[in-house]
């Protein structure tokens, strides 16, 4: 299996990164800069780095990157500071989402491919109506007007739901982890369809790894596959005294 992934070098990134290359995958790995990428991921033989920047690479050469790939996942975010919130490109998650679909359909694949986003609980999913309270709305809302960021989240995933769709070309997961955190290993998580806490009043907690670890079983499982396929699953750790998944 081949996978393009773009923001690999991020924290997240990595980590889905690693679990395909321990799936025996080959990924290629659009990075902005190699420094943050450890050795051993660096080093391994069936790792593709393609330095750029995502929105700067042509069409012709996306192209090509996205020819073979069963798969491809974002893992793009923006940089907490001020210049990465308010500064350019604006609508970096959304703008590389459209710009790899199109690149997909341009090639025209012989099997769908997966397209895997890596979103937010702070986004509802509207397919489905999910019902937040009156004080999440008005604080979303402040959100939409305050930071671009959440809004970029919001069209990424609104592209893929109303513009690609059913597409016959692309299928797609858009995944949403609640706070993220940082654990050095696996551990048991859940998933459902929609939050069943509040993003912004109760938000639970979201290891980085986990995340990477379902974004790699979405692509590599099947079975997964056919289960959240067109959706926006939420993932959340398991708490201490619930069982095992």
């Amino acid at each position: 299996m081949t996978t393009l992934v773009v923001g690999a070098s991020g924290a997240t990134g990595q980590k889905l990164v690693e679990q395909l290359l321990s799936r025996g995958g080959i990924v290629k790995a659009v990075v902005r800069s190699t420094d943050s990428l450890p050795t051993h991921i660096l080093n391994h033989p069936n790792l593709q780095i393609i330095q750029a920047a995502i929105l700067d690479v042509t069409d012709a050469e996306l192209l090509e990157q996205v020819k073979g790939c069963n798969a491809v996942a974002s893992c793009l975010g923006h940089n907490m500071t001020f210049k990465g919130i308010y500064g350019r490109p604006r609508w970096l998650v959304a703008d590389a989402t459209r710009k790899l679909c199109d690149a997909i359909k341009a090639n025209c694949p012989e099997q769908p491919v997966r397209y895997v986003l890596m979103n937010t609980t702070g986004n509802t999913n509207r397919d489905i109506a999910e019902k937040i309270s009156f004080g999440q709305t008005l604080v979303i809302w402040l959100l939409r007007l305050l930071l671009p960021p959440h809004v970029d989240n919001e069209k990424a995933a609104d592209y893929l739901r109303t513009e690609i769709g059913q597409n016959s070309l692309i299928e797609w997961v858009a995944v949403r982890p609640d706070d993220l955190i940082d654990d050095a290993e696996i551990s048991d998580y859940e998933l459902h369809p929609s939050p069943i806490r509040s993003a912004i009043f109760d938000s639970g907690q979201t290891s980085r790894i986990n995340v990477g670890e379902f974004m790699a079983e979405l692509m590599t499982k099947d079975d997964l596959w056919q289960t959240w396929k067109g959706q926006m699953p939420v993932i959340y750790n398991k708490e201490p005294s619930q069982k095992s998944h």
